[in-house]
């Protein structure tokens, strides 16, 4: 079955840099769109960055600049590297996998993230 297991979350100070990764399993990754999603307290789960299967990349607009999305088909793994974090950037952060627009979207478990000083 599919398991999207994400990494690299923690605590980090402003202006500081974390890497998030997304290990899929169980899928097609090379002819899917993945993308990272963000849920901060009260708020809904918002589009971070995704990146289709040809390489082409969204971007929040909150984050353009700052952090970069990327895929290794050869190892299922997705990352997105985040830098220059500000205290707004704080929330869960959530991998999602669709391998076409008429497929089910999975859902990784979530990966805390949290700036603070």
């Amino acid at each position: 079955q599919v398991q999207l297991v994400e990494s690299g979350g923690g605590l980090v100070q402003p202006g500081g840099s974390l890497r998030l990764a997304c290990a899929a399993s169980g899928v097609a990754f090379s002819i899917a769109t993945m993308g990272w999603y963000r849920q901060a307290p009260g708020k809904q789960r918002d589009l971070v960055a995704s990146i289709t299967s040809g390489g082409d990349k969204n971007y929040a607009d909150s984050v353009k600049g700052r952090f970069t999305i990327s895929r290794d088909n050869a190892k299922n793994t997705v990352y997105l590297q985040m830098n220059s974090l500000k205290p707004e950037d704080t929330a869960v952060y959530y991998c999602r996998y669709q391998a076409l627009a008429i497929t089910p979207a999975y859902w990784g478990q979530g990966t805390q993230v949290t700036v603070s000083s």
